[in-house]
């Protein structure tokens, strides 16, 4: 059995991918999980713990539908300040998109959009009407 690395495995596969990403501009999209537990002969924990350790550097980030791509992560606007910005544009009285809308929209869950129209609903912002959907009952109050 060989002797375990005084460095963590995971480690030396992250700096191997730094040195990658460092040393070549056009590497844009990290090979698969897959392929670098083949390329390394690791478990897929310790490739996704060296992942993890870029990401925190802010080096790469996890796209969906694309994987690691080299990069910092763009900053996400919370729901709530998304929704509040789109109640903004329209005016009292006016019919305010749909579950499915808002969530194509924000790129949210369901539930996290349906948290943040409770929020609204809640500040008096929205109406609700069974069966009519949500409408702009007042504006919102603007927060600088």
């Amino acid at each position: 059995m060989p002797e375990r690395s005084p460095r963590g495995t995971y480690l030396r596969i992250a700096d191997a991918l730094r040195t990658k990403i460092s040393g070549d501009s056009t590497v844009t999209v990290l090979p698969s999980e897959a392929k670098l537990m083949e390329e390394h002969g690791v478990a897929r924990t310790t490739v996704k713990r060296a992942l993890d350790v870029l990401a925190e550097e802010g080096l790469i980030r996890s796209q969906p539908g694309v994987g690691w791509v080299v990069g910092r992560a763009e900053p996400k606007v919370p729901v709530l300040d998304q929704l509040t910005a789109l109640a903004r544009t329209l005016d009292v009285g006016a019919v305010f998109p749909s579950e499915k809308e808002l969530t194509e929209h924000t790129g949210a869950a369901r539930g996290t959009v349906r948290r943040a129209l409770a929020q609204l609903e809640g500040a008096g912002v929205l109406e609700v009407r069974h069966g009519k959907g949500r409408t702009i009952r007042a504006l919102p109050a603007n927060h600088t």
